[in-house]
């Protein structure tokens, strides 16, 4: 009696079938996180943002005025508009007067929102866009 040893043709099947199934898994959970991990670099840069306007605010006789094109300002949107991708935009206002500013970039992980950080302290998450006010919504 001579026994062959090996799989079958459908034992190999099931096995790359399965394979395919967790790798499908694993890369779906991975995708999630780079999101989140990009989302997390956005409110990062806008927080940072928050700290040089205040910085700002005081060397520049207590106004906000042409904080959106300080230099500092403009890196720190640069890099929250690379970190949420060709999906999002980095929006920075200021009041005419120079006593208001707001900040907001949309976020990847969950569509329709955004991150906004103004001139009252205000770091949020909203539905809502932040047009051309100097408040988060």
């Amino acid at each position: 009696m001579n026994k062959q040893r090996g799989f079958t043709l459908i034992e190999l099947l099931v096995v790359i079938a399965i394979i395919g199934v967790l790798s499908a898994v694993v890369l779906a959970s991975l995708n999630t996180a780079r999101s989140k991990g990009n989302d997390a670099a956005v409110m990062s840069d806008l927080d940072g943002i928050r700290t040089q306007a205040q910085l700002y605010y005081g060397d520049h006789a207590n106004s906000y005025i042409g904080l959106c094109g300080d230099a500092t300002v403009t890196k720190q949107t640069t890099a929250a508009d690379t970190a949420n991708g060709s999906g999002g935009a980095v929006h920075c206002n200021e009041a005419a007067n120079g006593t208001a500013y707001a900040v907001a970039a949309d976020l990847i992980a969950t569509a329709g929102t955004n991150y906004c950080v103004d001139s009252l302290g205000t770091a949020t998450t909203s539905a809502t866009a932040l047009a051309a006010a100097t408040v988060c919504p």
